[in-house]
Protein backbone atom coordinates (compact mmCIF):
# COMPACT_ATOMS: atom_id res chain seq x y z
CA UNK A 1 0.00 0.00 0.00
CA UNK A 2 3.19 2.04 0.65
CA UNK A 3 4.19 1.53 -2.70
CA UNK A 4 0.59 3.09 -4.09
CA UNK A 5 0.80 5.99 -2.44
CA UNK A 6 4.44 7.10 -3.11
CA UNK A 7 2.88 6.61 -6.94
CA UNK A 8 1.69 10.20 -7.05
CA UNK A 9 4.43 11.65 -5.53
CA UNK A 10 6.48 10.04 -8.15
CA UNK A 11 4.32 11.41 -10.79
CA UNK A 12 4.69 14.48 -9.42
CA UNK A 13 8.61 14.57 -9.72
CA UNK A 14 8.23 13.62 -13.15
CA UNK A 15 6.05 16.67 -14.13
CA UNK A 16 8.06 19.25 -12.24
CA UNK A 17 11.55 17.44 -13.67
CA UNK A 18 9.45 17.74 -16.86
CA UNK A 19 8.50 21.27 -17.13
CA UNK A 20 12.24 22.10 -15.98
CA UNK A 21 13.97 20.27 -18.58
CA UNK A 22 11.55 21.59 -21.56
CA UNK A 23 11.79 25.17 -20.15
CA UNK A 24 15.39 25.12 -20.65
CA UNK A 25 15.35 25.68 -24.77
CA UNK A 26 13.74 28.99 -25.30
CA UNK A 27 13.30 31.05 -27.76
CA UNK A 28 15.86 33.55 -26.39
CA UNK A 29 18.78 30.53 -27.30
CA UNK A 30 18.37 30.97 -30.79
CA UNK A 31 18.75 34.32 -32.02
CA UNK A 32 21.67 36.65 -30.41
CA UNK A 33 20.42 39.82 -27.95
CA UNK A 34 18.91 43.28 -29.50
CA UNK A 35 19.54 46.31 -28.01
CA UNK A 36 16.85 49.61 -27.69
CA UNK A 37 19.03 52.00 -29.40
CA UNK A 38 19.28 49.13 -32.31
CA UNK A 39 16.04 49.19 -32.78
CA UNK A 40 14.79 52.62 -32.57
CA UNK A 41 17.52 53.37 -35.39
CA UNK A 42 15.77 50.57 -37.32
CA UNK A 43 12.14 51.91 -36.98
CA UNK A 44 13.57 55.56 -37.60
CA UNK A 45 14.92 54.15 -40.58
CA UNK A 46 12.44 51.88 -42.13
CA UNK A 47 9.06 53.00 -40.28
CA UNK A 48 6.20 53.12 -43.32
CA UNK A 49 4.37 55.25 -41.48
CA UNK A 50 7.23 57.66 -40.37
CA UNK A 51 8.59 57.68 -44.02
CA UNK A 52 5.00 58.85 -45.22
CA UNK A 53 4.47 61.61 -42.73
CA UNK A 54 8.07 62.83 -44.03
CA UNK A 55 7.08 62.63 -47.54
CA UNK A 56 4.00 64.50 -46.85
CA UNK A 57 6.60 67.36 -45.60
CA UNK A 58 8.23 67.58 -48.22
CA UNK A 59 5.48 67.87 -50.63
CA UNK A 60 4.04 70.72 -48.21
CA UNK A 61 7.50 72.37 -48.99
CA UNK A 62 7.54 72.63 -52.34
CA UNK A 63 4.22 74.04 -52.27
CA UNK A 64 5.59 76.91 -50.84
CA UNK A 65 7.26 77.89 -54.25
CA UNK A 66 4.66 77.18 -56.48
CA UNK A 67 2.28 79.45 -54.32
CA UNK A 68 4.99 82.61 -54.63
CA UNK A 69 5.49 82.26 -57.77
CA UNK A 70 4.25 85.04 -60.36
CA UNK A 71 1.52 83.86 -62.32
CA UNK A 72 2.70 82.40 -66.03
CA UNK A 73 3.54 84.34 -68.57
CA UNK A 74 0.50 84.47 -71.86
CA UNK A 75 2.01 84.36 -74.72
CA UNK A 76 -0.77 84.85 -78.02
CA UNK A 77 -0.39 85.04 -82.23
CA UNK A 78 -3.25 85.55 -84.51
CA UNK A 79 -2.73 85.21 -88.14
CA UNK A 80 -5.16 85.62 -91.57
CA UNK A 81 -6.46 82.43 -92.65
CA UNK A 82 -8.74 83.67 -95.42
CA UNK A 83 -10.37 87.13 -96.69
CA UNK A 84 -13.45 87.45 -98.72
CA UNK A 85 -13.40 91.01 -99.58
CA UNK A 86 -10.94 93.54 -101.12
CA UNK A 87 -9.09 95.80 -98.83
CA UNK A 88 -6.76 98.53 -99.94
CA UNK A 89 -3.28 98.01 -98.71
CA UNK A 90 -2.23 98.60 -95.14
CA UNK A 91 -5.94 98.80 -94.21
CA UNK A 92 -6.06 95.22 -91.97
CA UNK A 93 -3.82 93.46 -90.30
CA UNK A 94 -2.32 89.81 -91.10
CA UNK A 95 -0.71 88.46 -87.89
CA UNK A 96 -0.39 89.74 -84.62
CA UNK A 97 1.47 88.88 -81.51
CA UNK A 98 1.35 89.85 -77.79
CA UNK A 99 3.05 88.83 -74.29
CA UNK A 100 1.33 89.61 -71.35
CA UNK A 101 2.21 89.50 -67.74
CA UNK A 102 0.29 90.36 -64.84
CA UNK A 103 1.86 92.02 -61.94
CA UNK A 104 1.67 90.91 -58.58
CA UNK A 105 2.07 94.57 -56.73
CA UNK A 106 -0.43 93.96 -54.03
CA UNK A 107 1.77 90.54 -52.94
CA UNK A 108 -0.71 88.03 -52.64
CA UNK A 109 1.29 85.73 -54.00
CA UNK A 110 3.67 86.21 -50.88
CA UNK A 111 0.48 85.61 -48.81
CA UNK A 112 -0.29 82.79 -50.78
CA UNK A 113 3.52 81.40 -49.89
CA UNK A 114 2.96 82.12 -46.02
CA UNK A 115 -0.20 80.17 -46.56
CA UNK A 116 1.66 77.37 -48.30
CA UNK A 117 4.77 78.21 -45.24
CA UNK A 118 2.47 77.75 -42.55
CA UNK A 119 0.82 74.58 -43.97
CA UNK A 120 4.41 73.12 -44.42
CA UNK A 121 4.69 73.63 -40.79
CA UNK A 122 1.88 72.11 -39.73
CA UNK A 123 3.36 68.81 -42.00
CA UNK A 124 6.43 69.00 -40.18
CA UNK A 125 4.86 68.56 -36.52
CA UNK A 126 2.32 66.05 -38.30
CA UNK A 127 5.54 63.88 -39.12
CA UNK A 128 7.32 64.76 -35.26
CA UNK A 129 3.79 63.69 -33.94
CA UNK A 130 4.06 60.31 -36.15
CA UNK A 131 7.77 59.54 -35.11
CA UNK A 132 7.00 60.31 -31.65
CA UNK A 133 3.79 57.94 -31.91
CA UNK A 134 6.38 55.38 -33.40
CA UNK A 135 8.90 55.84 -30.60
CA UNK A 136 6.53 55.56 -27.88
CA UNK A 137 4.93 52.53 -29.55
CA UNK A 138 8.38 50.87 -30.32
CA UNK A 139 9.30 51.19 -26.64
CA UNK A 140 6.58 50.24 -24.62
CA UNK A 141 6.74 46.86 -27.10
CA UNK A 142 10.38 46.91 -26.31
CA UNK A 143 10.45 46.91 -22.65
CA UNK A 144 6.93 44.29 -22.69
CA UNK A 145 8.88 41.62 -24.69
CA UNK A 146 11.76 42.45 -22.14
CA UNK A 147 9.45 41.87 -19.28
CA UNK A 148 8.00 38.82 -21.09
CA UNK A 149 11.67 37.06 -20.79
CA UNK A 150 11.83 38.13 -17.40
CA UNK A 151 8.66 36.42 -16.20
CA UNK A 152 9.73 33.70 -18.41
CA UNK A 153 12.97 33.38 -16.35
CA UNK A 154 10.76 33.67 -12.91
CA UNK A 155 8.74 31.03 -14.12
CA UNK A 156 11.90 28.88 -14.73
CA UNK A 157 13.35 29.46 -11.49
CA UNK A 158 10.02 28.86 -10.13
CA UNK A 159 9.95 25.38 -11.49
CA UNK A 160 13.44 24.68 -9.94
CA UNK A 161 12.17 25.61 -6.29
CA UNK A 162 9.14 24.07 -6.98
CA UNK A 163 11.58 20.82 -7.96
CA UNK A 164 13.09 21.54 -4.16
CA UNK A 165 10.05 21.28 -2.55
CA UNK A 166 8.77 18.00 -3.82
CA UNK A 167 12.20 16.15 -3.29
CA UNK A 168 12.50 17.40 0.25
CA UNK A 169 8.12 16.45 0.15
CA UNK A 170 9.21 13.29 -1.22
CA UNK A 171 12.37 12.82 1.63
CA UNK A 172 9.73 13.38 4.50
CA UNK A 173 7.02 11.10 3.30
CA UNK A 174 9.43 8.28 3.02
CA UNK A 175 10.63 8.73 6.46
CA UNK A 176 6.38 9.33 7.15
CA UNK A 177 6.49 12.97 8.06
CA UNK A 178 4.37 13.73 5.27
CA UNK A 179 1.14 13.05 3.85
CA UNK A 180 0.22 11.61 0.34
CA UNK A 181 -1.38 15.06 -0.33
CA UNK A 182 1.55 17.12 -0.52
CA UNK A 183 2.85 16.14 -3.68
CA UNK A 184 -0.39 16.32 -5.21
CA UNK A 185 -0.08 19.85 -4.36
CA UNK A 186 3.27 20.50 -5.93
CA UNK A 187 1.86 19.12 -9.22
CA UNK A 188 -1.32 21.24 -9.56
CA UNK A 189 1.35 23.93 -8.58
CA UNK A 190 3.53 22.68 -11.38
CA UNK A 191 0.98 22.86 -13.95
CA UNK A 192 0.44 26.36 -13.03
CA UNK A 193 3.44 27.07 -14.57
CA UNK A 194 3.08 25.11 -17.47
CA UNK A 195 0.41 26.68 -18.43
CA UNK A 196 1.85 30.17 -17.48
CA UNK A 197 4.74 29.54 -19.50
CA UNK A 198 2.70 28.91 -22.47
CA UNK A 199 1.17 32.42 -22.20
CA UNK A 200 4.17 33.96 -21.79
CA UNK A 201 5.30 32.63 -24.45
CA UNK A 202 2.55 33.38 -26.37
CA UNK A 203 3.06 37.29 -25.17
CA UNK A 204 6.98 37.01 -26.49
CA UNK A 205 5.42 36.30 -29.96
CA UNK A 206 2.98 39.07 -29.88
CA UNK A 207 5.76 41.43 -29.60
CA UNK A 208 7.81 39.73 -31.63
CA UNK A 209 5.32 40.57 -34.06
CA UNK A 210 5.06 43.85 -33.15
CA UNK A 211 8.31 44.96 -33.00
CA UNK A 212 8.79 43.48 -36.45
CA UNK A 213 5.94 45.49 -37.84
CA UNK A 214 7.41 48.71 -36.09
CA UNK A 215 10.77 47.96 -38.13
CA UNK A 216 9.29 47.33 -42.24
CA UNK A 217 10.08 43.44 -41.59
CA UNK A 218 8.64 40.34 -41.99
CA UNK A 219 6.28 39.24 -38.94
CA UNK A 220 7.88 35.95 -38.99
CA UNK A 221 11.51 37.48 -39.13
CA UNK A 222 13.92 36.21 -36.16
CA UNK A 223 13.86 39.00 -32.87
CA UNK A 224 16.23 38.55 -30.29
CA UNK A 225 15.91 38.76 -26.75
CA UNK A 226 16.12 42.77 -25.50
CA UNK A 227 19.30 43.42 -23.67
CA UNK A 228 19.04 44.54 -20.10
CA UNK A 229 18.95 48.07 -20.36
CA UNK A 230 19.12 50.94 -17.68
CA UNK A 231 17.02 53.70 -17.82
CA UNK A 232 18.12 57.30 -16.40
CA UNK A 233 15.88 58.97 -13.69
CA UNK A 234 13.74 61.21 -14.66
CA UNK A 235 14.82 64.57 -13.85
CA UNK A 236 12.05 67.01 -14.44
CA UNK A 237 10.17 69.15 -12.55
CA UNK A 238 6.57 69.70 -13.38
CA UNK A 239 7.08 73.14 -14.29
CA UNK A 240 9.84 72.22 -16.46
CA UNK A 241 7.96 69.73 -18.03
CA UNK A 242 5.30 71.96 -18.47
CA UNK A 243 7.68 74.70 -20.07
CA UNK A 244 8.83 72.01 -22.81
CA UNK A 245 5.77 70.72 -23.82
CA UNK A 246 4.41 74.12 -24.77
CA UNK A 247 7.51 75.02 -26.66
CA UNK A 248 8.00 71.73 -28.52
CA UNK A 249 4.22 69.23 -28.30
CA UNK A 250 3.64 68.74 -32.25
CA UNK A 251 -0.23 69.57 -31.83
CA UNK A 252 0.32 72.65 -30.20
CA UNK A 253 2.86 74.12 -32.92
CA UNK A 254 0.33 71.85 -35.57
CA UNK A 255 -2.22 74.26 -34.15
CA UNK A 256 -0.36 77.61 -33.97
CA UNK A 257 0.40 76.96 -37.70
CA UNK A 258 -3.11 77.11 -38.69
CA UNK A 259 -3.30 80.53 -36.88
CA UNK A 260 -0.66 81.86 -38.84
CA UNK A 261 -2.37 80.20 -41.37
CA UNK A 262 -5.85 81.61 -41.38
CA UNK A 263 -4.66 85.30 -40.78
CA UNK A 264 -2.48 85.70 -43.92
CA UNK A 265 -5.79 84.08 -45.31
CA UNK A 266 -7.61 87.54 -44.07
CA UNK A 267 -5.19 89.23 -45.07
CA UNK A 268 -5.18 87.58 -48.55
CA UNK A 269 -9.11 87.97 -48.63
CA UNK A 270 -8.72 91.74 -47.89
CA UNK A 271 -6.17 92.40 -50.99
CA UNK A 272 -8.44 90.38 -53.14
CA UNK A 273 -10.46 93.42 -53.01
CA UNK A 274 -6.89 95.27 -55.27
CA UNK A 275 -6.59 94.09 -58.10
CA UNK A 276 -3.37 93.42 -59.69
CA UNK A 277 -2.65 94.87 -63.17
CA UNK A 278 -1.70 93.07 -66.58
CA UNK A 279 1.23 94.68 -68.98
CA UNK A 280 0.69 93.64 -72.37
CA UNK A 281 2.83 94.21 -75.50
CA UNK A 282 1.46 93.45 -78.70
CA UNK A 283 3.06 93.36 -82.41
CA UNK A 284 1.04 93.22 -85.14
CA UNK A 285 1.59 93.14 -89.09
CA UNK A 286 -0.03 94.85 -91.94
CA UNK A 287 -1.24 93.00 -94.85
CA UNK A 288 0.70 95.19 -97.45
CA UNK A 289 3.76 95.59 -94.92
CA UNK A 290 7.68 94.63 -95.70
CA UNK A 291 8.56 95.28 -91.85
CA UNK A 292 8.53 92.18 -89.56
CA UNK A 293 6.07 94.36 -87.14
CA UNK A 294 4.06 97.23 -88.35
CA UNK A 295 2.74 98.32 -85.46
CA UNK A 296 3.92 97.96 -81.49
CA UNK A 297 0.87 98.56 -78.96
CA UNK A 298 1.25 98.52 -75.09
CA UNK A 299 -1.40 98.25 -72.99
CA UNK A 300 -2.71 97.32 -69.30
CA UNK A 301 -5.83 95.63 -67.88
CA UNK A 302 -6.79 94.47 -64.57
CA UNK A 303 -10.23 93.64 -62.66
CA UNK A 304 -13.04 94.87 -61.31
CA UNK A 305 -13.87 93.31 -58.25
CA UNK A 306 -15.86 96.20 -56.72
CA UNK A 307 -18.94 95.47 -58.97
CA UNK A 308 -19.44 92.23 -56.86
CA UNK A 309 -19.34 93.69 -53.10
CA UNK A 310 -20.54 90.80 -52.04
CA UNK A 311 -18.66 87.82 -52.82
CA UNK A 312 -15.87 89.90 -51.50
CA UNK A 313 -17.14 90.99 -48.25
CA UNK A 314 -18.10 87.32 -47.39
CA UNK A 315 -14.83 85.74 -48.18
CA UNK A 316 -12.91 88.66 -46.06
CA UNK A 317 -16.17 86.98 -42.84
CA UNK A 318 -15.44 83.69 -43.85
CA UNK A 319 -11.59 84.13 -43.42
CA UNK A 320 -12.36 86.00 -40.17
CA UNK A 321 -14.34 83.13 -38.58
CA UNK A 322 -11.68 80.81 -39.48
CA UNK A 323 -9.55 82.86 -37.71
CA UNK A 324 -11.36 83.12 -34.49
CA UNK A 325 -12.34 78.86 -34.82
CA UNK A 326 -7.90 78.42 -35.12
CA UNK A 327 -7.68 80.58 -31.83
CA UNK A 328 -10.42 78.85 -29.99
CA UNK A 329 -8.28 75.23 -31.37
CA UNK A 330 -5.04 76.39 -30.54
CA UNK A 331 -6.77 77.34 -26.68
CA UNK A 332 -8.16 73.69 -26.55
CA UNK A 333 -5.28 72.11 -27.95
CA UNK A 334 -3.01 73.83 -24.82
CA UNK A 335 -5.72 72.87 -22.28
CA UNK A 336 -6.02 69.37 -23.90
CA UNK A 337 -1.96 68.68 -23.77
CA UNK A 338 -1.67 70.09 -20.18
CA UNK A 339 -3.99 67.15 -19.25
CA UNK A 340 -2.33 64.39 -20.61
CA UNK A 341 0.38 66.37 -19.33
CA UNK A 342 -0.79 66.04 -16.14
CA UNK A 343 -1.90 62.44 -16.11
CA UNK A 344 1.15 61.59 -17.95
CA UNK A 345 3.54 62.77 -14.99
CA UNK A 346 0.80 61.04 -12.08
CA UNK A 347 1.37 57.68 -14.48
CA UNK A 348 5.21 57.74 -14.03
CA UNK A 349 5.33 59.00 -10.70
CA UNK A 350 2.65 55.74 -9.85
CA UNK A 351 4.93 53.31 -11.56
CA UNK A 352 8.01 54.55 -10.18
CA UNK A 353 6.58 54.14 -6.13
CA UNK A 354 5.38 50.69 -7.07
CA UNK A 355 8.93 50.00 -8.60
CA UNK A 356 10.06 51.24 -5.21
CA UNK A 357 8.02 49.41 -3.44
CA UNK A 358 8.13 45.97 -4.84
CA UNK A 359 12.03 46.27 -5.09
CA UNK A 360 12.80 48.02 -1.54
CA UNK A 361 10.37 45.83 0.79
CA UNK A 362 7.58 43.42 -0.45
CA UNK A 363 9.78 41.49 -2.77
CA UNK A 364 12.45 40.67 0.63
CA UNK A 365 10.31 40.84 2.78
CA UNK A 366 8.23 37.97 0.58
CA UNK A 367 11.64 36.26 0.19
CA UNK A 368 12.64 36.17 3.68
CA UNK A 369 8.54 34.67 4.25
CA UNK A 370 9.51 32.18 1.86
CA UNK A 371 12.89 30.97 3.45
CA UNK A 372 11.82 31.11 6.68
CA UNK A 373 8.79 28.97 5.94
CA UNK A 374 11.20 26.67 4.17
CA UNK A 375 13.61 25.93 7.41
CA UNK A 376 10.20 25.65 9.25
CA UNK A 377 8.93 22.52 7.16
CA UNK A 378 12.35 21.58 6.78
CA UNK A 379 12.49 21.83 10.80
CA UNK A 380 8.83 20.31 11.05
CA UNK A 381 7.73 23.49 12.84
CA UNK A 382 5.51 24.58 9.59
CA UNK A 383 3.10 22.53 7.22
CA UNK A 384 3.38 22.28 3.70
CA UNK A 385 0.62 24.12 2.89
CA UNK A 386 1.99 27.00 4.55
CA UNK A 387 5.39 26.40 2.39
CA UNK A 388 3.71 26.49 -0.83
CA UNK A 389 1.55 29.61 -0.02
CA UNK A 390 5.36 31.75 0.97
CA UNK A 391 6.25 30.02 -2.28
CA UNK A 392 3.18 31.21 -4.55
CA UNK A 393 3.28 34.48 -2.81
CA UNK A 394 7.33 35.24 -3.74
CA UNK A 395 6.54 34.16 -7.49
CA UNK A 396 3.54 36.41 -7.83
CA UNK A 397 5.42 39.79 -5.98
CA UNK A 398 8.58 38.78 -7.86
CA UNK A 399 6.34 38.84 -11.02
CA UNK A 400 4.43 42.01 -10.10
CA UNK A 401 7.94 44.13 -9.63
CA UNK A 402 8.86 42.96 -12.71
CA UNK A 403 5.59 43.85 -14.52
CA UNK A 404 5.63 47.30 -12.50
CA UNK A 405 9.43 47.84 -13.86
CA UNK A 406 8.09 47.76 -17.16
CA UNK A 407 4.97 49.70 -17.16
CA UNK A 408 7.44 52.66 -15.36
CA UNK A 409 9.59 52.78 -18.63
CA UNK A 410 6.99 52.68 -20.80
CA UNK A 411 5.15 55.48 -19.20
CA UNK A 412 8.53 57.44 -19.44
CA UNK A 413 8.21 56.67 -23.49
CA UNK A 414 4.45 58.29 -22.99
CA UNK A 415 5.71 61.27 -21.36
CA UNK A 416 7.93 61.59 -24.15
CA UNK A 417 5.57 61.77 -26.50
CA UNK A 418 3.19 63.67 -24.68
CA UNK A 419 5.80 66.43 -24.06
CA UNK A 420 7.03 65.96 -27.59
CA UNK A 421 11.38 66.14 -26.87
CA UNK A 422 13.62 63.57 -25.87
CA UNK A 423 13.68 63.84 -21.78
CA UNK A 424 17.59 62.35 -21.92
CA UNK A 425 15.89 59.06 -20.04
CA UNK A 426 16.75 56.30 -22.93
CA UNK A 427 19.47 55.49 -24.62
CA UNK A 428 20.50 57.60 -27.78
CA UNK A 429 20.23 55.78 -31.30
CA UNK A 430 23.56 57.27 -31.44
CA UNK A 431 25.27 57.31 -28.28
CA UNK A 432 26.66 53.78 -26.64
CA UNK A 433 23.72 52.08 -24.74
CA UNK A 434 24.44 51.76 -20.91
CA UNK A 435 23.54 48.77 -19.26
Amino acid sequence: MKTLYRLPLYLALILIIHAEESGNAGPEAQHPCISLREVTSIVLANNPAIQQAVKKWAAARARIIQEGAWDDLKVSGNSRAARFVDVPPNAFTDQMVSVEQIIPVTGKNLLRARVAAADAIAAFEQARREQLDVLAKTRASYFRLANAYAQLELNRKNLVSLRQIAEISRSRYEVGKANAAEPLVGEVEASKLLESEQDILRSISAEQSLLNVLMNRDAFAPLGQPQETRITSLAISMDEARALMLASRPEIKIAQAKIDMEKSRVDLSRRNWIPDPAIKVEAQRYNDSRQAASELDAGLSFTVPWVNPGKYSAAVREAKENFAAAQHGFDQVNAESLGLLRDALQKVHTAKHHVELFEEKLVPQARRAFEANQFAYETGKASFLEWITAQRNLRDLEAMAQQHVADYYAALAELEAVVGADLNVFPSTKGKESK
